[in-house]
């Protein structure tokens, strides 16, 4: 599955950052790299952009970018 189509309060792990150039280096910087946990918090009322836990911090993050990062669902 992807990063965008997590629910609201699920989380998951990184697998695999897609995209190219330099969204992809942008989205890595961000630290959104393989084996990262992530956590939805939640999404606009437009569902876009949505607000991620990542390694501390809250990131919010465009649905189309989120489509770009696989993850794998954690069992709650």
């Amino acid at each position: 599955m992807t990063l965008d189509q997590l629910a609201i309060g699920q989380s998951a792990v990184i697998t695999k950052v897609g995209g190219e150039g330099t969204l992809r280096c942008r989205l890595l910087d961000m630290g959104l790299i393989p084996r990262t946990a992530v956590t939805l918090k939640k999404v606009a009322p437009m569902g876009d952009p949505m607000e991620l836990r990542v390694r501390g911090y809250e990131l919010t993050l465009r649905r189309d970018d989120a489509a770009k990062i696989e993850v794998e669902a954690r069992q709650r």
